[in-house]
């Protein structure tokens, strides 16, 4: 209300003003032309293009670098619980116990399997060797001979098939201590003490790897054909091998303090959405990431080079889009629709519609018509105008000075 006021009354004064100008002006009609008004005095800037740092900014949810379900190997009861729910735990730590005591006695029958097959294979060699110098001596058959040997084979098979039960014996006792296979933090337990644990088809709990961290976002199809485009155009230059430093904001803590890299980026692109996944790996050792978390993700290490940018103040909007005012021919207002591209610090990037050395007007845009003349600040007078014309009041209307949705400041 206090703006509506104060334009109300701007107008109000600007009006009496230029009634005045306008009463002075008649008794002076023979030497002052367009009926006494002056041209409206503007400032300018004369474009020069320089490369130029900018980022790309997207929405991106973290998600651990490595997340896996613990699943028990073997059946049985599950005996006891060895980690605090939501705590972090160590690569090979026990996470559940199961009963162990049929896994116990399964490797004590083996063990002593192996022992009766090594003393059957110590009896079948005893026999071959005597047997050898008795089939020299003709004193025994070839077939008691080929009994003899074949029985020590047989022996040695029977001793390896006890050794491979108590290996497997041994590693079932090892499996009933389930073990976290990363480092991270665990999750709450799906089943408690006492329940039947029937194999690795019952999820126990999760471990996800949290440092370091990654986050996901998806890129626009059309997003990924325009930069494509004007890398091709040479208006835009990417980091070699997609090698972008990436950053984070935080809804709550403003700046994430550590930065990443780009690791992964899909070339399939959705169905649903419209977009293909990327991915950025970034540190996180004091965990202040958690997955599922929404975060802006910036990009940064591509250039524009030669870019030409205008401050922001100097955009307007029309029907047919955005145009700004150049300084023309004979001090005249002149339009030239524009096509905008990412913002830069307090100017908007210019991809289209202006070149280097145009003067574009910046301040004094109120009071423009196209084709109109117009007096720049600091130059002399245009002949026969007034030397005290009437100060630019400012009017509702003025560009907008929010930033564009995906672009971000690229700071130098």
């Amino acid at each position: 209300m206090k703006n509506k006021s104060f334009l109300f009354v701007a107008r109000v004064v600007f009006g009496l003003m230029a009634g005045a100008v306008f009463l002075s002006g008649c008794n002076r009609a023979s030497s002052q032309p367009h009926n006494g008004m002056p041209p409206p005095e503007v400032n300018i800037v004369t474009l020069e293009s320089k490369s130029v740092p900018i980022a790309f900014e997207y929405t991106g949810q973290t998600a651990g670098s490595r997340e896996v379900e613990v699943r028990a190997r073997v059946t049985g009861i599950l005996k006891v619980r060895n980690y605090r729910e939501g705590g972090r735990v160590a690569a090979g730590q026990s996470l559940f116990t199961i009963d162990p005591a049929p896994f116990e006695a399964a490797e004590a029958r083996a063990e002593a399997d192996v022992a009766a097959a090594s003393a059957r294979v110590e009896q079948t060699r005893r026999n071959a060797a005597r047997m050898k110098p008795l089939f020299e001596a003709k004193a025994v058959s070839q077939k008691e001979y080929d009994d003899a040997a074949s029985g020590e084979a047989v022996a040695m098979a029977d001793l390896k098939g006890a050794n491979a039960r108590l290996t497997e014996a041994k590693l079932n006792l090892a499996y009933s201590r389930v073990e976290s296979p990363i480092s991270g933090v665990a999750g709450r337990s799906l089943r408690s003490e006492g329940n039947y644990v029937s194999g690795p088809d019952v999820l126990l709990t999760t471990v996800t790897q949290v440092n370091p961290i990654h986050v996901l976002f998806g890129i626009s199809d059309e997003e990924r054909l325009r930069l494509n485009q004007e890398v091709q155009a040479g208006r835009l230059v990417l980091p070699k091998n997609n090698a972008f430093i990436v950053s984070l904001k935080l809804a709550e803590d403003g700046n994430y303090p550590n930065t990443g890299k780009l690791d992964f980026t899909d070339i399939r692109i959705s169905g649903t959405t419209g977009t293909s996944e990327a991915r950025a790996e970034l540190p996180n050792p004091q965990g202040s990431l958690h997955p599922g978390q929404f975060v802006r993700v910036i990009l940064k290490g591509a250039q524009r080079p030669n870019a030409v940018f205008v401050p922001q103040r100097a955009v307007l909007e029309g029907p047919k889009g955005k145009f700004v005012y150049v300084l023309g021919a004979e001090s005249k207002a002149e339009v030239r629709p524009v096509t905008l591209g990412e913002w830069y610090e307090d100017n908007w990037i210019v991809t289209s519609g202006l070149s280097n050395g145009d003067k574009v007007i910046v301040d004094g845009l109120m009071k423009l018509r196209p084709g109109a003349p117009v007096q720049v600040a600091g130059s002399p007078p245009t002949q026969g105008a007034p030397q005290n014309a009437p100060a630019a009041v400012p009017k509702e209307g003025a560009p907008s000075k929010a930033p564009p949705a995906k672009a971000t400041n690229a700071k130098n």
